[in-house]
């Protein structure tokens, strides 16, 4: 094994996808996880945006859940932050619903395979 390649934390891997999700596209925290390597944690990827430090300046609004939504309860401050940064995008928000098959980030393998350096 070559020890001159980074080892990356879970987190890391994860901060890395969601900065690759381009302006007026959407990813699920599911689909994150995968993408990242860690299939069947898409609960890991909610906690790791949490703990993001603000200078990464990820795009954190990007990310949904699996059904299209905004994970944040409707009328609170996160739902309608979240909402306006999308809708700044070009994202149509409907009641929180976002159409994935218009707004869905699908990156293909080769973008993926030589953007990461896991």
């Amino acid at each position: 094994m070559d020890s001159s390649l980074p080892t990356l934390g879970m987190n890391e891997k994860i901060w890395l996808i969601v900065a690759m999700i381009p302006e007026g596209k959407v990813c699920s925290y599911g689909r994150i996880a995968d993408y990242a390597g860690l299939p069947g944690r898409a609960r890991h990827v909610s906690k790791a945006l949490k703990l993001a430090p603000c200078a990464l300046g990820l795009p954190w609004h990007r990310v949904i859940n699996s059904q299209g939504k905004i994970s944040f309860p409707l009328d609170t401050e996160g739902f309608r932050e979240q909402q306006e940064l999308l809708r700044a995008e070009g994202v149509t928000v409907n009641r929180g619903r976002i159409a994935l098959s218009e707004y869905e980030w699908r990156p293909d393998l080769a973008t993926l395979v030589m953007a990461m350096p896991f």
